[in-house]
């Protein structure tokens, strides 16, 4: 039962350890630049695919509330690829895969995976021009929404959303691709359905109590066995007068097998059995003995 209770404890640790960029998108032009947030670490050490340790974050790690942050100042198009920072035991956080281009067009859409059930905005995004320009999206190179606004908004998010978006504007040229990534979180997903989290919570109850009784179910049905040796040993007392010795050694012999069958205890635990009678009789010539 305390294994069980550990196990239940372990589930629901929420690990806090994750990577984060400000601003929160996956794009960049070319001399903008980017912070790096590495929560649940006192030293933010982030890492390139390629270019191993960013030896900015020497320079500009700082403590936050949460853990640490590293910036680039300005980032090339050699900046681009995939981001992590690695714990003790070669542990990683998520990943982030960003891409800087020296173009005029980026899509401005979420590094983090977008919770479902919620809205997500996209943009594309002028380098030259903030306003009054043509925009079309694509999902894994299809056509899917032309605007004048310049953005496009997915209401209540699904799994079905994920895929590779990008946006080009008339005159100007198209951004690169970045891969939308949704998720469902549990923290949301138990408020949306508190049934739920009162199911989980049950589910670890029924199992504490299963094993409860499972185990007083164990003891009666020792204590039953215990008193109808008991009650067995009372007759057989009463007709040892009758009894030949040899028949007396035969029935004491028959008890003494039996008892060591049924309990898988020990020869010694026999004589236990007496003094656990002392108590248990009364109980044993009601409920047991007229069986």
């Amino acid at each position: 039962m305390a294994i069980m209770i550990h196990l239940d404890v372990q589930d629901q640790k929420v690990d806090a350890v994750s990577l984060h960029v400000v601003p929160n998108r996956l794009q960049f032009f070319e001399y903008e630049s980017v912070t790096f947030y590495c929560e649940g670490v006192d030293y933010c050490e982030v890492l390139h695919k390629f270019k191993g340790k960013i030896k900015s974050c020497s320079k500009t790690n700082k403590m936050t509330p949460t853990g640490s942050s590293c910036s680039i100042q300005a980032v090339y198009a050699d900046n681009s690829g995939e981001y992590w920072y690695e714990l003790e035991g070669g542990r990683r956080s998520n990943i982030i895969n960003l891409s800087v281009t020296a173009g005029p067009v980026i899509l401005e859409s979420p590094a983090v995976p977008v919770l479902m059930e919620e809205t997500v905005t996209l943009s594309c995004r002028n380098k030259t021009h903030s306003s009054n320009f043509k925009a079309e999206f694509y999902k894994n190179r299809r056509s899917i929404h032309k605007t004048s606004t310049g953005n496009m908004t997915i209401q209540r998010v699904s799994k079905s959303d994920e895929g590779h978006y990008k946006c080009s504007i008339s005159g100007a040229g198209e951004s690169p691709d970045s891969w939308l990534n949704i998720t469902e979180s549990q923290n949301k997903k138990s408020k949306s359905n508190p049934d739920e989290e009162a199911c989980h919570f049950s589910s670890a109850a029924t199992r504490i109590i299963s094993t409860i009784l499972v185990s007083a179910l164990l003891v009666v049905v020792g204590l039953y066995h215990i008193c109808k040796a008991c009650c067995k040993r009372e007759a057989d007392t009463v007709d040892a007068g009758k009894a030949t010795p040899a028949a007396v050694r035969e029935t004491e012999g028959s008890l003494l097998s039996n008892s060591s069958t049924i309990l898988l205890l020990s020869k010694g635990f026999f004589f236990s059995c007496g003094v656990v009678c002392i108590f248990v009789r009364r109980v044993c010539n009601i409920f047991v003995c007229n069986i």
